[in-house]
């Protein structure tokens, strides 16, 4: 279990890794009351929050964002497996620093998360989903960096930053767009087909039909949901667990290029190097 605790600029970076060939359970309280957003990056632990006897469950986290406020008598507990690592950054602050945040996150905080700022419970939900590539590599990089001392602090600070504005960029758009639930549940269900179906995925045609919108509206409203098209996304996410298999469990690269659907070894190397600048037998 690694957690590295930072404070930047009146927030508390908290960041946590974790992996374990049994099973693990790791509880996380806070001392006073924050206004938090969690960041799940590679890892997919399960997480439960506990309060007032009541319990709100995550069983996949891989690449959520999690708003929210909690008090002391909150329990973020995570299980970690072999199959379900942890890796979370969490940004935090508190209610009474809301004025002293840079670059007028306190407006966005009060603009998007109004609820969290004037909470009416010891746990209070934000908005919840799931992150663009261009976040999710932000958070790899916290998690990758080897820089210390003050070049640390540097990058830190600027990553922070240009995470929290891709955090309030997606909170407008969907703020604009306004999907209504049932159509969001949609898009969703159509996220979770194609990660659980990575090496075979349906086509469009059967992706619409299989959650019961129109191909025009499945492509408009996944787009406006994740950043990007939906084949991008799928694409992104095979590389990224192409990488996670070559990285951790030992294989070739010829089997993970089969584990996630690539037929063409150099097809498979080119869209790699594309996504993270080497090539797979750089890892």
């Amino acid at each position: 279990m690694n957690r590295e605790i930072i404070d930047i600029n009146d927030y508390t970076i908290l960041l946590e890794e974790a992996s374990t060939d049994n099973n693990l359970i790791d509880s996380c309280f806070f001392d006073e009351p924050v206004i938090a957003i969690a960041f799940y990056g590679a890892g997919d632990v399960g997480l439960k929050v506990k309060f007032d006897e009541q319990i709100k469950e995550f069983h996949h986290t891989k690449g959520m964002v999690l708003s929210f406020y909690a008090d002391s008598k909150v329990e973020f507990e995570h299980h970690v497996s072999k199959l379900k690592s942890l890796q979370c950054l969490v940004i935090a602050t508190t209610i009474r620093n809301l004025d002293k945040l840079p670059h007028g996150e306190s407006q966005f905080l009060e603009q998007f998360l109004h609820q969290l700022v004037h909470p009416k419970d010891h746990y209070v939900e934000g908005p919840v989903f799931n992150m663009i590539p261009e976040m999710f590599q932000l958070v790899e990089q916290f998690f990758s960096n080897t820089y210390e001392g003050e070049i640390k602090m540097m990058f830190y600070k600027s990553h922070i930053t240009a995470l929290l504005s891709h955090y309030f960029g997606q909170l407008a758009k969907q703020q604009n767009l306004k999907l209504n639930s049932s159509q969001l549940e949609k898009i969703i269900q159509a996220q979770e087909i194609l990660l659980a179906n990575l090496d075979t995925p349906p086509s469009l045609t059967e992706l619409a039909s299989n959650i019961g919108i129109n191909t025009n509206k499945l492509k408009i409203e996944f787009k406006a949901q994740f950043g990007v098209p939906v084949f991008k996304y799928l694409q992104n996410e095979r590389l990224k667990k192409a990488y996670h298999i070559i990285k951790n469990e030992q294989k070739t690269i010829q089997e993970a290029a089969w584990a996630v659907g690539y037929d063409s070894l150099g097809s498979f190397s080119n869209a790699f190097e594309k996504k993270f600048g080497c090539r797979p037998s750089q890892i």
